[in-house]
C-alpha cells in the first residue's frame, strides 16, 4: 500500500504530494525539499540527495538505513538517494512534482471515450501516455525514463 504525503519546499513556493512505497520508510525520511528556486542556494551532498530537474530532494539516511529492514535485499545492498527514489521508497506521486494532478486532467477527454467506443479509447490513452512520456523524457524528469512504451 503506498499513501500519500505532503511536503512544503524550503522557500514555501510549492507544495509536493510524496509517496513512500508500502509505507517502509517513514515520512520522516524526507528531511528537506527543494524547488528550482530554492535549490540554487543548497550545497549538494551526493550521500543524502537527488536532483530531478531543478528540484532536490534530501533524506535523511540514518533514519532510511534504520527503517530499512523490510526492504529486498538487493535494494539493501544499495540503499543510497538514488535507489529511494527510483524504487518510489520516498518519491514523487507520479513522474513529477504534481503529475497526478496534472495527467488526471490532461487525459480527461480520452477517457469520456472509454465506454463509447473502447476501441478508440485504448488506442488513444496508449498515444496519450507514450507522447507524454517522451515529453517529460525531452524536459529531463528521471521517472519518465523509467516508463516503458505501451
Amino acid at each position: 500500500m503506498c499513501m500519500d504525503h505532503s511536503f512544503r519546499c524550503s522557500c514555501g513556493q510549492y507544495e509536493v504530494s510524496m509517496t513512500f512505497k508500502n509505507e517502509i520508510l517513514p515520512p520522516e525520511t524526507l528531511s528537506a525539499l527543494y524547488c528550482p528556486k530554492c535549490s540554487t542556494r543548497v550545497d549538494f551532498n551526493p550521500d543524502t540527495m537527488i536532483r530531478d530537474n531543478g528540484w532536490v530532494i534530501e533524506y535523511d539516511m540514518e533514519i532510511a538505513r534504520l527503517m530499512s529492514n523490510s526492504m529486498p535485499a538487493e535494494h539493501l545492498r544499495r540503499l543510497n538517494p538514488d535507489m529511494i527514489f527510483v524504487e518510489d521508497y520516498c518519491s514523487w506521486r507520479g513522474i513529477y512534482p504534481g503529475d497526478h494532478v496534472d495527467s488526471l486532467k490532461e487525459k480527461e477527454s480520452i477517457v469520456s471515450m472509454a465506454k463509447v467506443n473502447p476501441k478508440k479509447y485504448i488506442t488513444e490513452i496508449k498515444d496519450w501516455a507514450n507522447k507524454r512520456t517522451e515529453r517529460l523524457m525531452q524536459e529531463g524528469w528521471r521517472k519518465a525514463h523509467e516508463r516503458v512504451a505501451v
